[in-house]
């Protein structure tokens, strides 16, 4: 894989908790910011897909087997909550 160089600027007090917790890991900030963002990228995606995945079935219609017919009233729902 290629990789850039970058240059950030990060508040000092952040940085020195970043190279401990790299340090504790025994890798560099480098690799641990690199898995960082690796892994914030990879939750995007998955959430995108997903996100697509559930935009199309919306935009589909789902058969409930209701053919659009309501069967119960608001108060036939509200005596059974009861009941149980």
């Amino acid at each position: 894989m290629e990789t850039q160089n970058i240059t950030l600027a990060i508040p000092t007090d952040v940085l020195l908790k970043v190279k401990v917790i790299a340090a504790q890991r025994g890798t560099s900030i480098s690799a641990f910011l690199t898995r960082l963002l690796e892994e914030t990228v990879a939750r995007e995606e998955g959430y995108q897909v997903a996100r697509q995945r559930h935009l199309a079935l919306l935009e589909n219609e789902l058969v409930l087997g209701t053919e659009g017919a309501v069967s119960w009233t608001r108060a036939d729902l509200h005596e059974q909550g009861r009941s149980h």
